[in-house]
């Protein structure tokens, strides 16, 4: 069988310019298309070509670069940097340019705010392509570590505990210093070492007690000072500092309409909000809403419901699917005129008092020796107060929702949000290797969540319209919009009449002429074509 082998000594021509490096079709020209589409006013992008200092490079390009990598998995600012130089891809949508990794991170965070907007654009986009109908909206959320460690978050407990430490530490070094006092001057060289540490630890005692007033201050339960946003994340990896990455999906193709990022380690208090700014990207309310049990927290979903919007989240024991046990609320009767509940043995539990910050109203029997008397004390309840029931104040509200989960079209609508809401998280944390976000604070993590939740929908509108078709989709949009292309200058229309000239096989052709132009051609390199130099030869001096 024969063998292939390849040669690095063997002669190419390689294409005349840089614009024929990648094909028509090539994804990559999607990237282009779509921020060419993008107003840079609206997204805040500052464009002043006559900005006097050293020229920078033009936002447009930065964007490109940073759009296109996170697509494709390159995040770091270094790794964006030497796709530049190796990646035709890249090059081809640099148009040759090579930003320095450090300009591209002081791109990235410098912008945060524009990027945190290229979502709502690509949405909006999305809308006007008709892929996105906003009638029906899946929400989820995943966990993703933060640019921190787990061991920098500090609680209450550990800053006491910490605090401790130091003040026993403290008093063993000042002892240590009298007895060393007390010695010959042979040992003043352990004074200067025992003092400094003392001083270290003074300065560590001021932080610990400095992250234990912030935490008194602000009535959390934990602080990271590497990034003091982030919370505390539980998953199969163990704990870790992290954020919960929230997402709002559309169901006609399960693009994403709208990403946001909460420091948060539940989804209790985040339903109402996803929601709201959907429809405000939609610029209309959405006809249902869906969710998983974890957002299952009837204050937020009541606010939807009020909308006119129709909510379908199943409560913690719908999703569960246990059967309620004999002595479980459910068996209890509730009696709205005289606001008491009836227990399976026939005895009333009348109202109490009212918890307004927990939201509920606590009913208890009359007598406690009802409960002690009961053959089923010990399995109804324990406690020697008595059974007690707690309804929320919205009850109703609650009741309705449950209800509303249980219809037969609910269910098939909540089938759905599997497929449509889980889909991109995987493609984002197994397919673009994404397990930590590379910024830190809300901003920059919110920032990165719009470029991922972007990528996700420029590749999925590439496999539903595809390449060529929604390139051309982009391009008359832009001119609709009156966005012009960014402007770039064509380094190859000299050489290309060079070229053909050079080439030519015509009888009357001056050789003098051909083998002249063959010389210059052959000392131009990659490198000068890169830089976009022009080659300007007069023909009436050859």
């Amino acid at each position: 069988m024969a063998y292939r082998y390849g040669s690095r000594h063997q002669m190419q021509l390689f294409p005349r310019s840089i614009e024929e490096y990648v094909s028509t079709d090539d994804p990559v020209r999607v990237y282009d298309a779509f921020v060419e589409t993008l107003n840079c006013n609206e997204l805040g992008l500052a464009l002043d070509a006559h900005k006097v200092g050293c020229p920078e490079y033009h936002p447009q390009a930065m964007l490109k670069l940073l759009l296109y990598g996170y697509s494709y998995g390159f995040r770091s600012s270094r790794k964006l940097e030497r796709a530049t130089y190796h990646n035709v891809s890249f090059i081809w949508l640099m148009g040759g340019l090579k930003p320095d990794h450090k300009t591209i991170a002081e791109f990235r965070r410098k912008n945060k705010a524009v990027l945190k907007d290229v979502l709502k654009t690509c949405a909006r986009l999305c809308i006007r392509l008709g892929l996105i109908a906003g009638n029906t909206l899946f929400v989820d959320s995943t966990r993703v570590r933060a640019n921190a460690s787990i061991k920098n978050t500090w609680t209450k407990e550990k800053c006491k505990r910490a605090l401790e430490k130091i003040d026993a530490r403290i008093e063993a070094i000042l002892s240590e210093c009298d007895a060393v006092d007390e010695e010959e001057e042979e040992n003043q060289d352990s004074l200067v070492k025992m003092k400094k540490e003392l001083k270290d630890k003074k300065v560590l005692k001021a932080k610990v007690e400095t992250i234990l007033q912030e935490l008194s201050q602000t009535k959390k339960k934990s602080i990271n000072t590497t990034d003091s946003e982030c919370t505390r994340i539980s998953g199969l990896q163990g704990s870790h500092a992290g954020y919960s990455l929230h997402g709002t999906f559309d169901e006609r193709n399960g693009l994403i309409v709208n990403s946001d990022v909460a420091g948060e380690n539940n989804d209790l208090n985040q339903f109402a909000q996803q929601i709201e700014g959907a429809n405000e990207i939609l610029q209309k309310k959405c006809n249902i809403a869906c969710a998983d049990s974890g957002y299952a927290y009837t204050r937020e979903l009541e606010k939807i419901d009020k909308q006119e919007i129709k909510v379908i989240v199943p409560s913690q024991k719908q999703a569960s699917g246990k059967k309620p046990k004999p002595f479980d609320k459910s068996n209890f009767q509730y009696d709205p005129q005289k606001d008491s509940y009836r227990c399976p043995e026939g005895h009333v539990l009348t109202y109490s008092y009212t918890n307004n910050y927990e939201g509920h109203s606590v009913y208890m029997m009359r007598e406690r020796t009802i409960c002690q008397g009961c053959p089923h004390f010990g399995v109804c309840t324990t406690s020697k107060q008595g059974r007690t029931i707690a309804r929320l104040i919205n009850e109703k509200v609650r009741q309705k929702l449950e209800a509303q989960y249980e219809q037969s079209e609910s269910q098939a609508i909540y089938k759905l949000r599997q497929q449509k809401a889980e889909l991109p998280f995987g493609h984002i944390k197994r397919n673009l290797k994404v397990d930590a976000f590379l910024l830190r604070g809300l901003d920059g993590v919110k920032a990165e969540a719009s470029l991922l939740a972007s990528c996700f929908n420029i590749r999925r509108m590439i496999t539903l319209i595809g390449a060529l078709a929604l390139i051309k989709k982009l391009k008359d949009l832009a001119s609709s919009r009156g966005t012009s292309l960014l402007h770039r200058r064509n380094i190859t229309s000299p050489l290309r009449g060079l070229r053909n000239f050079a080439y030519s096989k015509e009888e009357n052709s001056n050789q003098r002429e051909k083998t002249l132009i063959n010389r210059v051609l052959k000392v131009l390199d990659s490198r000068f074509l890169s830089q976009r130099a022009f080659l300007k030869i007069n023909y009436d001096t050859v």
